[in-house]
This record gives C-alpha cells, sequence and structure tokens, in this order.
C-alpha cells in the first residue's frame, strides 16, 4: 500500500495482550492449566493401560510399554513443530488445532483392533501435542519480563501437576473399569472438555493483534499497514522451513537455550527412571493398585510446595527491587534453584537406602518423604530453566522452550527403554540382592553431575547471554520500543498544557 503508515507495537499498546486487565489474564492462564494437564495426564495415565493392554492383545509388557515411549519421544518433537506456528499464525488457531488433533487420535487408540495401532495412535497423539511450548509463549504475550514469574510458576506448577494426576486418576480407572479402552476414553473426554474450554481464551500474539487492528483502521479509511504486512503474509516453502526450524535451530545453536533445556531433560529423565522403581518397592509393604497410585501424591506435595517457595521468592524480589535493594537481572532468577536442586540429589540418596523395605525395619512412609525432596527439586529446575527462558527471548520464547520440552520429553522417553532393564539386572550384573539399592543410587550419583552445571551457568550468565543471537534482538527490540512508548508519553504530556490553554 504506496504511502501507507508501518502500524507498531508502541502505537497500538492498549490494544495487546499485555494490556489486558488482571482478571482476563488469568482467566486466560486458568484455562491454560488445563489444556497443559490434559496434555501432561495423556502423557502418564498410560501406565495404568498396560496391564489391560498385556491381557487383550496376547502381548509382552516391553511390547504394551512401546505406547509410553513412542508417544514421549514424539511429544518432544511435537513441541518443536508446533510452537514456531503460533509465533506467526497465532496462539489460539495452532493450539486449537492440536487439541483437536489429539481427540483424533485418542479414537484411534481407543477403538484399536491391536496393539500396532495402538502404538501408531500414541505416536501421533504425541507429534499432535503442542505441549508447553505454546502455553509459556502466552505468558511471554501476556507479561513484561518484570511481571511474568507469577503467572510462569502457576503453569509450571499445572505441567508437572499433569504428570501426578494421570497415575493417581489412572489407578483408580485400573481398578473399577476392567476394560483398557476407557483408559483412552477419559483421555478423550478430558482433551475435548479442554479444547472447548480454550475456545473461550483471547487471542494474545502481538503480531496477530496489530493486523486486526490494521483491518480495522482501513476500513475506517486509514492508510496502515503491519510490519508483517509490509514483509508479505504468503506461505513460502522457505518460510515453512524457517518456522519449522526455528526452534531446532534455537536448540542447537543458541548456549542458553541448550545448556538449560539439557539440564532440565537430563532432570526429568532421572525422575522418570526413578518413578520405575515406585512399583517394586511399594510392593515390599503389600500395596495394591490403588494404594499404588497414590504413592504419586507426596510428588504433587513437593510441587506445591515448590510452587509456594517460588511465589515467596517472586514477590520477596519484587520488593527488593521496588525499594531499590537489589537489581533484577535474569540470573536471579536462579538463585532459589542454588538451595532446592540439591534436594532432588538427597532425595535420590535418601530413596535408594530406605528401598530395604519393611524387612530392614524401614516404614513405609520413609520413601514418600524423599519422594517429596525429589517433587521439590523437580519444580524447582523446570520453573527456572524456563523463566528464564521465556523472559531472554520474549516473542521468541514458545520456540526456546520448545527446546526445554523437546529435551525433557525426548530424554524421558529415551530413558523409559533402559530404567526398567537397570533395576531387573542391576542385582545380577553386581551380584547383590540390593538390586533397587544400587539402581537408585546409580540415579543419584548422576544427578550430582546433572545439577552442578546449574552454579557455573548462575555465575556465568551473563557471558553466556552475550553470545546469544537471539537473545540481543529481542533486548534491542524491547529497549526501542519502550524508549518509543516513553517519548510518546512525554510528547503527550507535553501537550496537556497547551490544550488546556486553548
Amino acid at each position: 500500500m504506496t504511502g501507507a503508515k508501518i502500524l507498531r507495537e508502541e502505537h497500538v499498546q492498549k490494544k495487546l495482550a499485555v494490556s489486558f486487565p488482571r482478571r482476563r489474564k488469568w482467566f486466560a492462564l486458568y484455562v491454560l492449566s488445563v489444556v497443559q494437564i490434559s496434555m501432561n495426564y495423556n502423557a502418564s495415565v498410560y501406565g495404568n493401560a498396560i496391564p489391560g493392554l498385556v491381557r487383550g492383545f496376547k502381548v509382552s509388557d516391553d511390547v504394551a510399554r512401546m505406547g509410553q515411549w513412542v508417544m514421549l519421544i514424539a511429544y518432544a518433537f511435537g513441541c518443536e513443530l508446533w510452537a514456531p506456528w503460533s509465533e506467526d499464525f497465532g496462539r489460539v488457531p495452532v493450539l486449537q488445532a492440536s487439541l483437536w488433533m489429539v481427540n483424533i487420535f485418542q479414537v484411534m487408540c481407543g477403538a484399536a483392533p491391536s496393539m500396532s495401532v495402538v502404538i501408531a495412535g500414541r505416536a501421533l497423539v504425541g507429534l499432535c501435542s503442542a505441549g508447553g511450548s505454546v502455553t509459556l509463549g502466552v505468558v511471554a504475550d501476556m507479561y513484561k519480563p518484570e511481571d511474568q514469574q507469577q503467572a510462569v510458576a502457576f503453569v509450571v506448577f499445572a505441567s508437572v501437576m499433569g504428570s501426578v494426576i494421570g497415575p493417581v486418576t489412572g489407578a483408580f480407572i485400573q481398578r473399577y473399569i476392567p476394560n483398557w479402552r476407557w483408559n483412552f476414553w477419559i483421555q478423550l473426554i478430558f482433551g475435548a472438555t479442554a479444547a472447548i474450554l480454550h475456545l473461550l481464551c483471547p487471542e494474545t500474539r502481538s503480531s496477530v493483534l496489530m493486523k486486526k487492528v490494521a483491518k480495522k483502521r482501513r476500513q475506517r479509511g486509514h492508510k496502515v499497514v503491519t510490519v508483517d504486512e509490509v514483509e508479505g503474509d504468503k506461505l513460502t516453502f522457505k518460510k515453512c522451513l524457517t518456522i519449522w526450524t526455528r526452534p531446532f535451530r534455537m536448540f542447537v545453536c543458541e548456549p542458553i537455550v541448550l545448556c538449560l533445556s539439557l539440564l532440565s531433560g537430563f532432570s526429568d529423565a532421572l525422575i522418570f527412571m526413578f518413578l520405575e522403581a515406585y512399583g517394586e518397592v511399594y510392593h515390599q509393604w503389600g500395596f495394591g493398585t490403588i494404594a499404588m497410585g497414590l504413592t504419586f501424591v507426596p510428588l504433587a506435595i513437593g510441587y506445591a510446595i515448590a510452587w509456594g517457595l517460588h511465589s515467596w521468592d517472586i514477590n520477596r524480589q519484587r520488593d527488593k527491587v521496588a525499594n531499590g535493594m537489589a537489581k533484577r537481572g535474569p540470573e536471579e532468577k536462579l538463585r532459589l534453584l542454588l538451595f532446592l536442586a540439591p534436594l532432588e540429589v538427597i532425595g535420590l540418596f535418601g530413596f535408594a537406602w530406605v528401598s530395604l523395605g519393611p524387612s530392614y525395619g524401614v516404614p513405609w512412609i520413609a520413601p514418600m518423604l524423599f519422594s517429596v525432596l525429589v517433587g521439590i527439586a523437580n519444580y524447582s529446575i523446570y520453573m527456572a530453566t524456563v523463566d528464564y527462558m521465556v523472559e531472554a527471548y520474549g516473542p521468541y520464547a514458545a520456540s526456546a522452550t520448545g527446546g526445554n520440552g523437546f529435551a525433557r520429553d525426548l530424554l524421558a522417553g529415551i530413558s523409559a527403554l533402559y530404567a526398567k532393564p537397570l533395576y531387573r539386572n542391576i542385582g545380577t550384573r553386581l551380584n547383590t540382592s540390593w538390586p533397587l539399592v544400587y539402581g537408585s543410587l546409580i540415579l543419584a550419583c548422576l544427578c550430582v553431575l546433572i545439577v552442578s552445571p546449574i552454579y557455573l551457568f548462575f555465575f556465568k550468565g551473563p557471558y553466556i547471554r552475550a553470545h546469544s543471537k537471539f537473545s540481543k534482538k529481542v533486548i534491542a527490540q524491547r529497549e526501542e520500543t519502550e524508549a518509543k512508548a516513553a517519548a510518546r508519553a512525554a510528547e503527550n504530556e507535553a501537550r496537556k498544557p497547551t490544550l488546556l490553554a486553548r
């Protein structure tokens, strides 16, 4: 459009998601929490369908478990493939497409005539799951970096709770609804409910909202275009390739994304392998199906405690900044993690030794207490890493956190391949009667290596960020937008006396 004015964010700040009323923002977050829980519930509740699948299709336990790790690995790629599209075409349509495609393939799993169809359906469910990358992108849309932490903490809490709600409710499904197909039908009901609720969510992506504003102004006769419209919206193969490869490029080339994603991913893989010991450990006390499902409640308690600690720390840091006592840089988001991450090591070491069971006088509550410590640390690692990336990458947060989700799900899926053999074969290889103890001790020693880089990253974070291409670009954009907004505000203030004089 010749002679058209280019519409930028600072021109329509009040129309963007960052200016939504607080109530509207939290309504969106509550709905997104249901969506997030639904996606992670799909991944975690499958374990309770395995006994039914083994009986129904007369396959081995290892074959039935393929549906678990195949879904997790596919979920890792789903996070990466869906996230960048939401940055270009909007959060709502992309998440809606993801949710309904997942629901379609849940039907495929529930009606499957063979185990191979179940495995294929699970792979497609994982590939179609957008995951937390899009929901965290919504947080970046609605909040400025200095205000986003409480929202990130809430979304992360919903994400990890989905992994706990699955086995807890799945135990009741397994006990009272013997038909394994209902495991998938309930996933479908939950997913459809989440998709319908999500229709109530407003669009938050600034580029999409700006296009709507520009369209309305053109209808009123104004000559305006957005930056995206100037560059062209035509979807070419090159643009598709650029969009799809962006999260993978960020994962490989961005030091922040790579380091924090691997930290979070290896931590999640350790937790997944640790949970594989649950059944064998609690079987020593004679726990049944429902009691076994309830053993995941201590993890939920740990997550809730960690959420409370992070919320308290966020408010404490905000008060210090308001009083001019501290400068709040991105590395400050990792400070609490310095104290909470070691709880994962302590929890795994403690869980290992109490796995000796009642024959050594260990009460059943002992492993649960150490599980609480593991839950606190796991939430904190996830929370701190994604919070850091959401601030560092702003509008590209979906692609950046997609790397985090990619690492967590991929490594968790791969760990499912050797988690059972670890505990099953360790006793034979080491000629010990304590296979559960040694299996968890190995994980605890690995955890020491995984947690250690947190301290390096905390103290050397500025150096790492200085070599981040995307992070520097986002910081420059924010500074430019804030400077222009401040200039416009000053200009408006200067006009007021003139208008009053008239």
